[in-house]
Order: structure tokens, then C-alpha cells, then sequence
């Protein structure tokens, strides 16, 4: 699975402003509900009760909310990179400031896997967070979640 696949070109989002986890994945919610075409509630209430069962700050400032949905028709995803970081209850307790949020169908048990592993690769790869962080642009940081 391809990151293009996952995520669009306008599924990029810089300068995101939160005070909290819970504004952060609320704002989310209304972007990724504008691009998927669903209910910016629905969205918020899966991946709040998610990320009620665990975090998903996966450490190094990183973090990959994300929910099954029912009536979504494919996978969808957006990027974020945020003005400050913010308390995620992350694994290393660090805050976050780089953000994949997915969103998949109810029955889409090996796509959403997938989804996941295939952006937890990409911030894996050695000095790529640190290129998103310095990146001047979407488009910039758009081409190195593509490479």
C-alpha cells in the first residue's frame, strides 16, 4: 500500500493549532470528515473511544489515532504537523507534534493494518521526523511522506 494511497495531497495539514489531545483529534475530526465526506462526530467518537482504550502516541513525538468507521468505503487518511506539540499520554511520555490520523471501514480488518504499518514505516526510517519537522511546506512535506 502506497502513502498515496492513504493520504491525498490535501490530506496535509501544517501550523495545526491544539491546547490538548482532545482538541487535537476533535480538529482532525472536522478535516478528515470534510475530505471522507462523513460526519465529523462519528469520526471524533470512534477515535476517542480508540485512543480510551490506549494511547496511540507512539513515542517520539509521534502519534497515529485512528478508528474503524461504519459506512466509510475505503481507507482515508491525513497528515499533521502542529505549531507546538501537545501531551498525547505517549509511550515515552514525550508530547506530540506529528500526527497520521486513519480512518477505516468497519470490515477492513487487513487495510487498516496495512495503513498502519505502511506510515509507521515511513517515521521508522531513520532522520525521516526530523526532515518532516524542517519541511517548509505541505508540498514539501507531502514528497517525504511519498519517498
Amino acid at each position: 500500500m502506497n502513502i498515496a494511497d492513504i493520504i491525498s495531497k490535501n490530506a496535509v495539514l501544517d501550523n495545526v493549532q491544539a491546547s490538548s489531545k482532545r482538541e487535537l483529534i476533535q480538529t482532525l475530526s472536522e478535516r478528515i470528515a470534510a475530505l471522507c465526506d462523513l460526519d465529523e462526530r462519528i469520526i471524533f467518537d470512534a477515535v476517542w473511544e480508540r485512543e480510551n482504550l490506549g494511547s496511540t502516541g507512539y513515542g517520539e513525538g509521534v502519534a497515529f489515532p485512528h478508528a474503524r468507521i461504519d459506512g466509510l468505503e475505503k481507507v482515508c487518511g491525513m497528515f499533521a504537523r502542529l505549531d507546538e506539540p501537545v501531551d498525547f499520554d505517549s509511550l515515552d511520555g514525550k508530547p506530540v507534534d506529528l500526527v497520521f490520523i486513519l480512518i477505516s471501514p468497519e470490515n477492513s480488518g487487513a487495510d487498516h493494518l496495512t495503513a498502519l504499518a505502511a506510515l509507521s514505516r515511513i517515521l521508522k526510517t531513520e532522520g525521516s521526523c526530523e526532515k518532516l519537522r524542517k519541511a517548509r511546506s505541505t508540498d514539501e512535506i507531502y514528497t517525504i511522506l511519498n519517498a
